[in-house]
């Protein structure tokens, strides 16, 4: 495993951070190009708890890209100082980071993880006091990823981190007590999504499989040699 890029996600990279909370990475790796010719194919995702990681080979982190995935775009617009590990591949892949924008698989992946936010509010034990954390953490992830869809819509930037942490975190708690609040953010973010945007059509895969490629003679020739 060759790291090509990594950082620090989650609730660090948004400003929800608290004292106590967990720093989440997020990072892109390449496997040696020989062994994508067995028959056995090489693992495409780590995930560990200690700590709170998880790793996408190129190949896969590009195809959950190219379909407006959030959790894995962010990797390429966080703040600067959020970078672990950077290699000239991986600043490569940053500069690509337009290129996998389209304006239907952006309201498509934001709007989608947003209402299954919301579903989980409703589907939760509401006598459980105990689950009320739980709950807050689904709102603001709720409100967050409204706030971040409809801003790359509008303006092709994705800002990580939100202008208001403050701000998205008692509107969590609020929405947590009573899900039906964020059915009026739900509705706006949807009439904004219906307004034409900045992003394409249709992402752009020919700079991305590009790019792909000499990641996958880079790291042939370094295995050969």
């Amino acid at each position: 495993m060759r790291m090509l890029l990594s950082g620090v996600v989650g609730s660090t990279a948004y400003g929800l951070a608290r004292p106590g909370s967990d720093v989440d990475r997020l990072g892109v790796f390449a496997v040696p190009t020989e062994e994508l010719h067995g028959l056995d194919r090489p693992t495409e995702s780590v995930v560990t708890t200690a700590p709170d990681r998880t790793l996408h080979e190129a190949a896969k982190w590009c195809r959950l890209a190219l379909v407006g995935n959030p959790t894995v775009s962010e990797l390429v617009w966080l703040p600067e100082e959020l970078y672990e590990q950077r290699t000239p591949l991986g600043d490569e892949l940053i500069g690509l980071r337009q290129h996998f924008l389209s304006a239907g698989t952006v309201r498509s992946a934001y709007l989608g993880y947003a209402g299954q936010q919301l579903r989980k509010l409703r589907t939760r034990d509401t006598d459980d006091p105990a689950l009320h954390a739980r709950a807050a953490k689904h709102a603001r992830h709720l409100v967050r990823l409204l706030e971040q869809g409809v801003g790359l819509h509008e303006s092709g930037e994705l800002r990580v981190r939100l202008a208001d942490p403050e701000r998205v975190r008692e509107l969590g708690e609020r929405i947590a007590d009573t899900p039906d609040l964020a059915e009026p953010l739900l509705a706006d973010a949807q009439h904004r999504f219906s307004r034409p945007g900045v992003l394409p059509t249709t992402p752009n895969p020919a700079p991305v499989e590009s790019w792909l490629r000499r990641v996958r003679l880079a790291h042939l020739a370094r295995a050969a040699g």
